[in-house]
């Protein structure tokens, strides 16, 4: 009886570790698909349908065969989805008519040698590109002196007409040239590199050195200013939004170039002026997000990170992005052959109705 009760023990102690060790494999089995999916699979986390046939959507949405259509039918498509406004937006740009008519040697009648007259026209017209074009302005500033106190005083007064300051000291650099490669680089996300090949085919030799000396130094004589100012808008609002993200930074004075930095972001939600302000900062410290939201009291919506408990006077509110993410990650570990519902589904699908009533009642 002892015997049957020590291997009853025994066994209960081999089936209790086995359980322990099929629940750590499927565990393991769990994350593997997941770290699969995350490095071979979509990032993106939404739900749509169709995906993947945006990838071919050239090949797909092409119909050689179907004919251009003229400036008339644009016209008239643009006026009846949004009644004249492109219509309006297209008669506003400047007209330039070309005629071709016949030399008076050719316009004579090939059947009886008659003179010819104008009897209609046929008129096709078309949308003309005129690429960037560069100038130079030059400032002359005159000065005037006094002939009378040239001549009998001992001090001559000298008065200089004013002119605008320059937006770089010592630099040719315009506000517009300025902004053009500003926008081009962060907002249309052309590297400084091309932009220093378009210069060059416009026969400008500027080198890229050049173009990121003018936006180092344009942003802390004129940005600086707008961003201080933007600032301080910031911290007057009642809810603000941050995250933070690593970086890393070439060539910083005493830091060597595999150094992990952070760069803070804080912006406004859809009420009011769009406000988005970059901070950057060595550390993840809370420290950061508490000095740069000093005096601000409000909601402050993070995604957890408990660096952000360091700020006073704020309600931390989450993201349903971020918990909805919790839910993709588990039915992304589950087997694809798997048909056992699972609580994760309730999740998501929840979150996918909440995000359907915001985009119902965005505007």
């Amino acid at each position: 009886m002892e015997m049957l009760e020590k291997q009853n023990a025994e066994l209960e102690v081999k089936l209790k570790k086995q359980q322990e060790l099929e629940a750590k494999l499927k565990w393991y089995e769990e994350q593997l698909r997941l770290l699969q999916h995350k490095r071979f699979g979509v990032s993106s986390e939404k739900t749509l349908p169709g995906q993947l046939e945006l990838f071919n959507e050239v090949e797909n949405e092409s119909n050689l065969e179907l004919p251009e259509p003229t400036l008339e039918s644009i016209r008239y498509q643009r006026r009846r989805k949004t009644r004249g406004h492109r219509e309006a937006m297209l008669e506003n740009l400047p007209v330039e008519t070309v005629e071709y008519r016949l030399s008076d040697e050719e316009q004579v009648c090939s059947c009886c040698g008659g003179a010819l007259h104008e009897m209609s026209t046929e008129v096709r017209q078309e949308l003309v590109y005129i690429p960037a074009e560069l100038k130079v302005v030059k400032h002359v500033q005159y000065v005037y002196s006094c002939r009378h106190c040239e001549h009998h005083e001992i001090e001559t007064p000298i008065k200089t007409a004013s002119r605008p300051k320059s937006v770089i000291p010592g630099s040719f650099a315009s506000p517009s040239i300025l902004a053009h490669i500003m926008t081009q680089k962060y907002v249309e996300g052309l590297p400084l590199y091309r932009q220093e090949k378009q210069f060059l085919r416009m026969g400008i030799p500027l080198s890229r050195q050049t173009f990121a000396n003018w936006m180092v130094k344009g942003a802390e004589r004129w940005l600086s200013v707008l961003y201080h100012r933007m600032h301080e808008l910031l911290l007057e609002i009642d809810i603000i939004h941050a995250d933070e993200t690593t970086l890393q930074v070439l060539q910083e004075p005493g830091r060597p170039a595999t150094s992990t930095s952070y760069l803070w972001q804080y912006q406004t939600g859809i009420e009011g002026p769009p406000i988005i302000l970059y901070d950057y900062q060595e550390t993840r410290a809370g420290e950061n997000p508490k000095n740069f939201l000093n005096g601000f009291q409000g909601y402050l919506q993070v995604d957890g990170y408990a660096g952000y408990h360091q700020v006073p006077n704020v309600t931390l509110v989450g993201c349903w992005a971020h918990a909805r993410r919790g839910f993709t990650d588990a039915l992304r570990s589950i087997p694809a052959n798997s048909v056992k519902p699972v609580t994760a589904t309730e999740g998501l699908n929840f979150c996918n109705q909440l995000f359907a009533v915001e985009r119902k009642l965005k505007n």
